[in-house]
């Protein structure tokens, strides 16, 4: 199939773009003051990451703009069977069905923003119809329903329940009703299919009772996919108080995570599950065993060697984490892994993982402003780390005779 044949061509260049060295490309040299070697990394404003994420979603996209619906669901079931990852760990099928569903979500988006709730159903409508076109295809079945999601989100907006108006809040109940309508046509397991798992989860915040089935529904979403690091990291964040847990039970998740990914992340499983959660909550610093954590890190960069997620633990250790607050002592202990993944592990830099890392996306500034920044943050935390100096989430003296 021609269609299919390019576009997976296109997917192979964007593995290989980077695998050639860069000679003439920006690169951060920090020299320290001391007579120490200097310190060249280079700078790559498009990442090996960033490229095959970018051809995924052309993909999805491209495929649903020319109604190759039945292409597009045997990609994202082969994908979803396969568990292919991007490098960084980013399942390839979730990547494939939000292209697919972009141009639908962006006109309802527009819709939503300007109260037309009727315009909203239309554009589902439609969606809809791919459906009678590709009976029994759960990889269709999974974009409609994640349009669904992504639309019941839009009328949500992120304020407080209690701020939310009411005819905003039954639409989001009725498009999170509609999406579970379809994802309960399929069974997971039976399908051996992570992504179902998942949209399962994300239908959590539409239940009445979420909390009583939370840890049971990533239980079964990441032993479909213990390989998955992004699932870890949503249990985390979703087992917080202010979604459908506690920090004992973050806790509690986070080490029965670790067990059972062991033989695919020794301790890595823990630190993948508290990730986030320390980055958006300072309380759920309370219960964490920060040795355990950073032997974990450890364990996470001795198995998945990709530069994305070395910028991402680097990024995150080095500038992401407030020094003060709940357990210093924990946050200092994470500070100092900035050090040793730094030396050990990062061989070029990705500003956009450098932007990102303390979770700014959603703001005005163009790409260029966003490269920009995440330059500058980059180059200042491992200009400290030349100088031999503590990352700047450090707090400004503590005694590390002990570290």
């Amino acid at each position: 199939m021609p269609v299919l044949d390019n576009l997976t061509t296109l997917i192979r260049k964007a593995r290989a773009l980077h695998d050639a060295p860069h000679p003439n490309g920006p690169v951060l040299n920090i020299e320290a003051l001391k007579a120490t070697p200097k310190l060249t990394l280079p700078v790559k404003p498009s990442s090996e990451e960033e490229d095959l994420h970018h051809a995924l979603f052309e993909s999805g996209l491209y495929l649903a703009r020319q109604d190759a619906w039945a292409t597009l669901g045997e990609r994202i079931r082969a994908a979803d069977a396969a568990r292919a990852m991007t490098p960084g760990g980013v399942p390839e099928a979730e990547i494939l069905a939000e292209g697919a569903r972009a141009d639908a979500i962006t006109a309802a988006t527009r819709a939503v923003n300007a109260g037309d709730e009727l315009g909203a159903v239309s554009i589902m409508n439609d969606m809809h119809l791919v459906l009678d076109e590709t009976p029994g295809d759960h990889g269709v079945a999974y974009v409609v329903a994640m349009a669904h999601i992504d639309i019941g989100w839009a009328w949500r907006g992120e304020g407080w329940r209690q701020d939310i108006p009411a005819a905003h809040r039954a639409a989001f109940f009725r498009h999170f009703k509609s999406a579970s309508d379809l994802i309960d046509r399929f069974d997971a397991f039976e399908l051996d299919s992570p992504m179902l798992a998942a949209a399962r989860c994300a239908l959590l915040a539409a239940e009445t009772r979420p909390r009583t089935r939370a840890s049971d529904d990533y239980e079964d979403l990441i032993d479909l996919a213990p390989c998955m690091a992004k699932y870890m990291r949503a249990l985390g964040n979703h087992m917080l108080p202010r979604w459908f847990g506690s920090y004992e039970r973050l806790d509690h998740e986070a080490r029965r995570t670790m067990e059972r990914t062991a033989d695919v992340w020794g301790r890595g499983g823990y630190s993948w599950t508290y990730l986030d959660a320390l980055l958006v909550d300072d309380e759920a610093f309370a219960l964490l065993d920060a040795d355990l954590f950073c032997a974990g890190l450890r364990d996470i960069l001795s198995r998945q060697t990709d530069q994305h997620t070395a910028n991402v633990l680097a990024a995150y250790t080095g500038t992401a984490l407030e020094p003060e607050g709940v357990n210093v002592e924990a946050r200092a202990r994470i500070a100092d892994c900035f050090d040793w993944i730094v030396t050990d592990h990062l061989r070029e830099v990705h500003p956009r993982v450098w932007y990102a890392a303390k979770g700014v996306w959603a703001t005005r500034l163009d790409d260029q402003d966003r490269l920009t920044k995440g330059r500058q943050r980059a180059s200042t935390a491992l200009d400290r780390h030349a100088r031999g100096l503590p990352p700047v989430t450090a707090p400004a003296a503590r005694d590390t005779s002990g570290s």
